[in-house]
């Protein structure tokens, strides 16, 4: 039953027909647990609340489904819009994003110059960006346009996927670029033919990845709820004096706040994920395909 839903809820994600539907009723069902709102001043809000009890964030002002050049420059310059307003507010928070709302579908070029742009105004403002990594299909051209902008950009970072059998080799690839990376299991459905189907083996590779990138010293987010993962990670710094500033604890909005709480008295650094906006059904059908317990959260509002 949990892979049927996982399937389906996978499914509905990459839907365009729900996506339509999900933006004119809006955040209903329970999504609002796990998406700051629809305005940039929501989701602003939601971060200085973090901030005041030690947390730090990276917003992500959601997209996924861009057909248009017109789209994908709206995209871009609410990445903008989104990186004057973390400066103006001065709450502590990164930047986020996905290649595929810059237009990366469409056209190579006008992504590579929407990512430019946006660099820019982040470097600017002394801010960071992080590339979020997507399915499979996009993971090779991700990597390349990574490694292009990192020829004139130091504020920018990537995601690795642990589930994915190229990892290995991708985490050698960026060690001279000094690649600053979060570290993910993955939350796209993919083919065995290219990706870890146990979720066991998935585990191992995640611990070993994330071994093998703060071993070469580089900058390490380790982005998971797990927490046999977390307490893996918390012994292997300790006993390899590897310093607290080189990594940090990476969570989603609206999941594990108790955990995420106790690791900032512990004091490590915890960075919350918080998505925003009004094409949010993407991200929040992966958020229910994750965690079995998501959906009942979401089946107990729509009863009430």
């Amino acid at each position: 039953m949990e892979l049927i839903m996982k399937n389906m809820f996978q499914s509905l994600g990459k839907s365009r027909t729900a996506n339509r539907l999900a933006k004119k009723y809006g955040l209903r069902f329970g999504a609002a647990r796990f998406v700051a709102g629809e305005t940039i001043q929501q989701s602003i809000e939601a971060v200085r609340g973090l901030n005041q009890d030690g947390r730090v964030a990276t917003l992500d002002h959601l997209g996924e489904f861009v057909f248009s050049e017109e789209e994908a420059l709206e995209s871009a310059a609410m990445c903008i819009q989104t990186l004057d307003a973390i400066a103006s507010s001065g709450v502590k928070s990164n930047l986020s994003l996905k290649m595929t709302s810059l237009g990366l579908d469409i056209s190579r070029e006008l992504c590579v110059n929407n990512m430019k742009r946006i660099l820019d105004c982040a470097r600017q403002h002394g801010n960071f960006v992080r590339i979020d990594m997507e399915d499979y299909a996009h993971c090779q051209i991700s990597l390349d346009i990574y490694r292009e902008l990192r020829q004139e950009y130091d504020n920018v970072g990537i995601v690795i996927q642990a589930y994915l059998f190229r990892t290995m080799q991708d985490i050698d690839d960026l060690h001279a670029l000094g690649a600053n990376l979060r570290l993910v299991k993955g939350a796209y459905k993919e083919s065995p033919q290219v990706a870890f189907p146990e979720k066991s083996a998935v585990d191992e590779n995640y611990k070993k990845i994330i071994q093998k990138h703060l071993l070469k010293g580089h900058y390490t987010a380790i982005a998971s709820h797990d927490e046999a993962i977390i307490h893996f990670t918390k012994e292997f710094v300790r006993s390899n004096f590897i310093f607290i500033e080189q990594f940090e604890f990476q969570m989603l909005y609206g999941i594990c706040e108790d955990l995420q709480k106790q690791l900032v008295k512990e004091g490590y650094r915890v960075r919350v994920y918080v998505p925003y906006g009004v094409d949010w059904f993407g991200y929040f059908m992966r958020r229910l395909a994750e965690r079995p317990a998501n959906v009942w959260f979401v089946l107990k509002n729509m009863f009430k």
